[in-house]
């Protein structure tokens, strides 16, 4: 039943990560004095809305997708068991994934498409080590169909 309930916070959270993120009172424009968008991926998909939820977390409009993508996994996920715990430990290795390619100056854009770099980092690793636990370390009991009643 935790299971369940990790791909339904995950995909609560994510889901509203991607759609705050369309919303001008949600996200802050960086200043156009401070380059934060390489002049090399200015005109591509990395540039298109570029901006920091909260004022904290890198976004643009393909990652805004990427989470709505991954909340609405979540939330279909969390109404299963078997769809929980294999979407938790799905999540918890891209995730965690992410968060270590966020550190790496070759691949903190992921190659030109969306930011995950800074903040983005700690919030990766965290909720990647939250469905980590849940969908590896603390599965639950799977109930067994074939079993006869005694």
């Amino acid at each position: 039943m935790q299971e369940r309930y990790c791909a339904l916070g995950l995909g609560v959270l994510f889901t509203l990560l991607g759609i705050l993120g369309f919303f001008p009172g949600f996200i802050t424009v960086p200043d156009t004095a401070v380059a934060y968008v390489p002049d090399v991926l200015a005109p591509g998909v990395y540039a298109s809305g570029f901006s920091y939820l909260f004022g904290l977390f890198p976004t643009n409009l393909f990652h805004n997708l990427v989470h709505l993508t991954v909340g609405l996994l979540g939330l279909a996920a969390g109404t299963n068991l078997v769809t929980a715990r294999a979407y938790n430990r799905a999540f918890a290795v891209a995730y965690l994934a992410i968060a270590v390619m966020g550190l790496l100056p070759v691949t903190k854009t992921t190659f030109g498409l969306m930011p995950i770099f800074g903040n983005n980092v700690w919030l990766n690793a965290l909720t990647g080590a939250i469905a980590g636990y849940f969908g590896f370390v603390k599965p639950g009991r799977t109930p067994d169909l074939g079993a006869s009643p005694s």
